[in-house]
């Protein structure tokens, strides 16, 4: 029987790993993340990253660099020279499976991040397979155009064993290694297609969480888990800088709630490897919209990353071509994220994507500077209020779905909520309540 062209499909046609329904997710950038910069010291903060409320770790790419026109003394791990093997930098193929296994045994899941869009100049494929690479005008292989990407050159997906070799080396790595998944380099260069295969294949080892550096809707039909909330970090970036307001926030979930399908999941960060090597550190981005714009990374629908170091406050550019390190230190900041991912996992009106609750805008009469809003999935309801202005605001709630008790998840406060009641919010200042 023809199925009735009229009738809706499925938004999002893959399966999303049980497991990721409340995590969070850390990146490590391994050169940096130790004085040793191995698998083996990395390993040992492995304990404290899950105590800190973390379900998924996000390793760079842990591949050998390419030599051949590299960028500073150590290179870009984004040039890689060997899909299938390790940087002796980092250690072994033998470590790196025991930081692994012993990620797993904290319950920890660990993705790898994968380059499928280009390689290192001197990777071998290059010679055995110049029919896999992309051309420039004059028939010579090409970095990606309009950027200084000058030590890497493009795949070119048109030819099928490309395709066959790629999948084949990221199938290795999740059923060898025990990878259980990847966060895939600028993936929308790289076509759907391929992804979407490489997804039913990689599902077929076991279930895997797959993290595109991209925003596109099409990419988590079948492929992808999450995006990148790129346009999320900008716009929280203009108001920190004066160059917008709470109403370019709201565009944001306009499209979040219309465009992107209902079960698909959004990066929310503050600071990762591109931000902090390129853009500034956390600190430098949002200045005093830093702690409202954390807490709203994790009380608004997404998946909140942190990047190694934002825990204990580092206030350091990392250098991304050579040699740095993280200050370890305790910081303020490690127990706000530590308290905001325990009230995560308490709340499923938090959880990510279908299984959380929609955010339902409580009208204020601030809405310029004031954000308020309820997320809520049966009897468990969490209501949001943020003031992203250097003034002290007092607004008065309108016709939403705030009436009722509430606690206060930092204080223990407890409080009711009407139509019509004002409420005051420090300048840069947030609440987070919780039905009582």
């Amino acid at each position: 029987m023809t199925a009735n062209p009229y009738a809706p499909r499925a938004a999002v046609e893959l399966t999303h790993p049980e497991w990721s329904r409340s995590a969070t997710i850390y990146q490590v950038n391994q050169r940096h993340f130790t004085p040793e910069g191995t698998f083996r010291a990395a390993e040992a903060h492995l304990p404290r990253i899950r105590e800190l409320g973390i379900d998924i770790v996000w390793l760079m790419p842990v591949h050998p660099i390419g030599e051949q026109n590299r960028k500073g003394v150590l290179g870009s791990p984004y040039a890689v020279k060997d899909y299938l093997d390790v940087n002796p930098e980092f250690g072994t193929l033998e470590d790196l499976r025991h930081f692994v296994d012993t990620a797993h045994g904290l319950g920890l899941h660990v993705i790898l991040d994968w380059v499928a869009n280009h390689t290192a100049w001197d990777n071998p494929l290059a010679e055995e397979h110049p029919d896999w690479y992309a051309r420039d005008w004059k028939g010579d292989f090409r970095p990606t155009p309009w950027w200084d990407w000058d030590d890497i050159i493009d795949l070119d997906y048109d030819n099928p064993e490309l395709r066959r070799y790629m999948t084949e080396a990221m199938k290795f790595w999740v059923r060898d290694v025990g990878f259980d998944g990847f966060r895939c380099d600028v993936a929308g260069f790289v076509p759907v297609d391929f992804w979407d295969n490489v997804r039913r294949e990689l599902d077929e080892i076991k279930p895997v969480f797959m993290l595109a550096e991209w925003e596109s809707r099409d990419l988590h039909v079948r492929a992808f888990d999450m995006t990148y909330g790129w346009s999320w970090n900008e716009t929280l970036h203009k108001i920190a800088h004066g160059k917008a307001d709470v109403e370019a926030l709201k565009v944001y979930y306009a499209w979040n709630d219309r465009f992107y399908q209902r079960d698909a999941y959004r990066m929310l960060f503050v600071s990762n490897h591109d931000k902090n090597a390129w853009e500034g550190t956390e600190y430098e981005q949002f200045g005093d919209a830093l702690l409202p714009s954390i807490v709203l990374s994790v009380i608004s629908e997404g998946m909140p990353l942190v990047y190694n170091g934002q825990e204990a406050g580092s206030d350091k550019r990392l250098t991304f071509f050579d040699k740095d390190e993280i200050d370890w230190r305790e910081d303020e900041q490690g127990e706000l994220y530590r308290a905001l991912f325990a009230l995560k996992k308490q709340h499923p009106a938090l959880w990510n994507g279908a299984a959380g609750g929609r955010m339902v805008r409580v009208p204020n009469s601030d809405e310029s500077s004031v954000l308020t809003f309820v997320r809520a999935v049966g009897d468990d309801r969490v209501l949001g209020a943020f003031n992203f202005s250097g003034e002290d605001r007092t607004v008065t709630l309108g016709d939403g779905p705030q009436v009722g008790s509430w606690r206060d998840a930092f204080t223990g406060e407890t409080l009711e909520l009407t139509r019509g009641q004002a409420y005051d919010l420090p300048a840069w200042g947030y609440r987070v309540l919780v039905g009582a």
